[in-house]
């Protein structure tokens, strides 16, 4: 198995750069041991103008058979011959991939400690790789290297046989890549798209195997049109390992468009006690949890505007989805959220991989995040909020108003959020603070009654307000909900500008944002 990594340059950037970047000095040839084998560093040409380096693997047949333990092309084919006679040494593989990680491992990390200022310097790179089997043909080839950044991939068929050109081209190809790149990021795209083109990987598909994919692809591949075929293909079509990758690799996407963290967005597991348990702590005894109430409260509502086919837009740990799915009226129910750790909570909650045909067949939960515009919601009877927009920076309210009123648009929308004039009946709450850690805002009465009747009427909907809970004759109920109904023609009102940010102020003049003390 042969690649080289070229590039050029001045006398003020001399192209032996390259050696730092690769730890390896362009004046030796080093050899490094694999676990199948042994790989091999050199440098063709190494001037001011123009270097090259050159990795060359000499795979080990016998071992290869023998570490295998029957598993892998090579390793368990039909024929007792084709473990010792195959391409295995000839065509790039995992095996490449494999030596490109032992040996460019610090290279592969965007590490120089000699020169820290090279490895984020963008370098005319040209790779060629003189033998790659491409299972998908050169449109593949083209397909996975062209988004990422390469100005030219150019794939050149191998011919079964000069002798016999009636024989046609075989599925090996000669790939040549040109482009300004940074060199860690070309390393880390060989190393997982070597073994997609060959679809085969020639050692055990481990856990840690998903890591290292995410790990590699990180930047890249969560945005690659063909993120899909590379992750399914790189698992080796593990299905459980596939499912893994591609929800953290969705959770990468959403928190990229959101301006985030991954692990920002994935926190709706891990509610504090008086939110988690539901409880209305207050000053009077309550037999009934608030969150039981609420939930009761919001099946009340949709009962009553006869939805069948149900949204539940942050969906959590999925107690509503439950309470939902106990009603056989509710024919579709879908839960909604960006956190995997909430959508795995509510999966085990709910047992889908042990619920019947029949019921499972009404549920089904999906990743996305509710600041964005999403085909799936459209065309639903009702969809629910609650306690979601609390959750939302003020300023990304209005993304969320037009993805659920002026996009997915069911005929029934409630949403419920808490009434911060309670939080004063609260013995467990201190003064000043919100009820939740993660709380953004939370508005008074007058507050959620402006914003709410500004929405319905942009977004066509006429809004009526209900109590949830024991309502108190001075400050209100504890949790309030406004039942959104959409008008008979459906139209938009006024305008549907997702930059809005008139979200903060009620008529009154009274800013909705956090209280000293609060969640910022």
């Amino acid at each position: 198995m042969f690649l080289t990594i070229g590039t050029t340059g001045t006398t003020e950037k001399p192209a032996t750069d390259l050696g730092f970047l690769l730890h390896k000095h362009p004046g030796k040839t080093q050899a490094f041991g694999t676990s199948h084998g042994t790989a091999h560093v050199f440098y063709p040409e190494a001037t001011d103008q123009r270097c090259t380096a050159a990795l060359l693997l000499e795979v080990d047949p016998v071992a290869l058979v023998r570490r295998g333990r029957g598993k892998g092309r090579g390793g368990a084919p039909d024929t007792a011959l084709a473990q010792y006679v195959n391409d295995r040494p000839y065509a790039a593989s995992s095996l490449l991939a494999v030596a490109l990680s032992t040996v460019f491992r610090t290279a592969l990390k965007g590490q120089c400690a000699a020169r820290p200022e090279l490895p984020g310097q963008e370098r005319p790179l040209r790779v060629e790789i003189p033998v790659l089997p491409a299972r998908g043909g050169a449109e593949l080839v083209r397909r996975l290297f062209a988004p990422l950044g390469w100005d030219s991939v150019e794939t050149t068929p191998i011919v079964l046989d000069e002798r016999f050109p009636e024989w046609g081209d075989s599925r090996y190809l000669r790939l040549v890549l040109e482009g300004e790149l940074r060199l860690e990021d070309a390393l880390r795209q060989l190393y997982v798209l070597l073994p997609v083109l060959d679809d085969s990987k020639h050692y055990w598909i481990a856990p840690d195997e998903v890591d290292k994919l995410l790990r590699a692809g990180d930047g890249w591949l969560a945005a690659h049109p063909e993120h899909a075929l590379i992750t399914a293909r790189y698992l080796a079509r593990h299905k459980r390992l596939t499912r893994s990758a591609m929800e953290r690799l969705e959770l990468a996407r959403l928190a990229e468009a959101d301006g985030s963290e991954a692990e920002e967005l994935d926190n709706a597991v891990g509610d504090s006690p008086d939110e988690a348990a539901g409880r209305d702590d207050g000053a009077r005894e309550r037999s009934v949890p608030l969150a039981v109430r609420r939930r009761d409260a919001v099946l009340a509502a949709l009962r009553e505007a006869g939805a069948a086919r149900v949204l539940d837009l942050g969906c959590g740990e999925g107690q509503l989805v439950q309470a939902l799915l106990k009603d056989t009226a509710f024919t579709e129910i879908v839960g909604v959220d960006v956190s995997m750790r909430a959508l795995t909570t509510a999966s085990r909650r709910l047992r889908l991989e042990r619920m019947g045909e029949r019921q499972s067949s009404r549920v089904r939960l999906l990743q996305g995040s509710l600041a964005y515009t999403d085909k799936r919601l459209a065309g639903y009877d009702a969809a629910v909020l609650s306690e979601v927009i609390e959750h939302l920076d003020l300023p990304r309210l209005p993304a969320l108003e037009y993805a659920v009123f002026g996009s997915a648009r069911p005929r029934t929308v409630l949403v419920t959020t808490p009434n911060v004039e309670y939080n004063v009946r609260w013995e467990s709450l201190p003064a000043g603070r919100v009820r939740h850690r993660d709380h953004r805002f939370e508005w008074t009465r007058e507050e959620f009654r402006t914003w709410a009747e500004r929405v319905a009427a942009r977004h066509g909907y006429t809004v009526a307000h209900r109590p949830v809970g024991d309502e108190d004759p001075e400050v209100g109920p504890p949790t309030q909900m406004a039942v959104f109904t959409r008008t008979a023609d459906g139209a938009e009102t006024g305008t549907t500008d997702t930059g809005t940010t008139d979200t903060g102020t009620t008529d009154t003049g009274t800013k909705a944002t956090p209280k000293e003390g609060e969640a910022a």
